[in-house]
């Protein structure tokens, strides 16, 4: 894609987006900022987050870069997940990338985080944002895949966000073996795990078989999970999976940040859905969570 096209779809994602909407001015001198910084001095930098949170960026990380523009890339979800989690609770996230669940879930919430990243480029970045946020004391990290049993497969590597399993039909010259594990090998009987968020580029079937125990556990409360038909490369459907957390009890919800409103839907999204088992303690936590600040707006 050429610079022009990239900047248009940024651009179009800005206007978009809940948070970053209404403060566009402010959102685009930062897309500018970070564009002409990159332009004169490439490379990593420490950018703020929020509040005390920052992340170490450069170019090319999608979803960080997000952040920059937009305060929270995944507003909804990260909204959730900040009025949700508090300081008892462990948080699960399968595909951390470069950390910004994690940084959020034992940064600002300060609950315990087990983070799953499968690329060693990447993890080094999930382990450097650890280190300059100081939660290393809360945030276990695996560099490691999550499935449904333990064994190595093969993984695309340079596709940023988007590197997945390889399936039994695709080709690539640039792929890396990785160490998988299921949740329920690493995770056991731990009390306290109440959030997983699951991003695995449509590996997300296997993920959920690796914790056929932890979706039992009445503790785990909630789950964010990507559902955008991208299993279909290894034959898995993302309606299964609905049928799956259905069965264990889990409802799909849409939420709303500003007014901390949750919205029960009557199917997944295109993109994440957020997954809920007993509503009403969930709705209980997100009206009485600490007010968060961002691009000057409370919510």
């Amino acid at each position: 894609m050429s610079f022009y096209g990239s900047c248009r779809n940024i651009t179009r994602a800005i206007s978009k987006h809940p948070l970053a909407g209404k403060h566009p001015f402010k959102a685009y001198s930062r897309f500018l900022k970070w564009q002409i910084s990159q332009l004169l001095f490439p490379g990593i930098r420490k950018v703020s987050f929020i509040e005390n949170t920052s992340l170490l960026v450069k170019k090319g990380m999608t979803g960080a870069t997000g952040n920059i523009y937009c305060g929270l890339h995944e507003f909804e979800e990260m909204g959730f997940l900040l009025h949700f989690l508090r300081e008892e609770d462990t948080f699960i996230d399968v595909g951390a990338n470069i950390g910004s669940y994690t940084v959020l879930a034992s940064g600002l919430c300060r609950a315990r985080s087990v983070s799953f990243e499968p690329v060693p480029s990447t993890f080094f970045h999930l382990e450097e944002n650890i280190r300059i946020n100081n939660i290393g004391h809360l945030a276990t990290l695996w560099n490691a895949g999550a499935g449904a049993k333990t064994g190595k497969l093969k993984f695309t590597s340079g596709l940023d966000t988007v590197n997945h399993v390889l399936s039994e039909n695709e080709q690539s010259e640039n792929f890396l073996e990785v160490i998988i594990y299921p949740i329920d090998e690493i995770i056991g009987e731990s009390a306290g795990v109440r959030l997983i968020k699951i991003d695995a580029e449509g590996f997300e079937t296997e993920v959920l078989r690796g914790m056929s125990e932890m979706l039992k556990n009445e503790e785990l409360r909630a789950i964010i999970i990507e559902l955008n038909n991208s299993g279909e490369r290894y034959g898995f459907h993302d309606g299964d999976i609905h049928e799956k957390l259905l069965g264990h009890d889990f409802k799909p919800y849409s939420y709303e940040p500003f007014t901390r409103r949750l919205t029960l839907q009557s199917s997944f999204n295109d993109v994440n859905t957020i997954y809920l088992r007993d509503a009403d303690f969930v709705i209980q936590r997100l009206h009485s969570a600490k007010k968060r600040t961002i691009f000057s707006e409370t919510f």
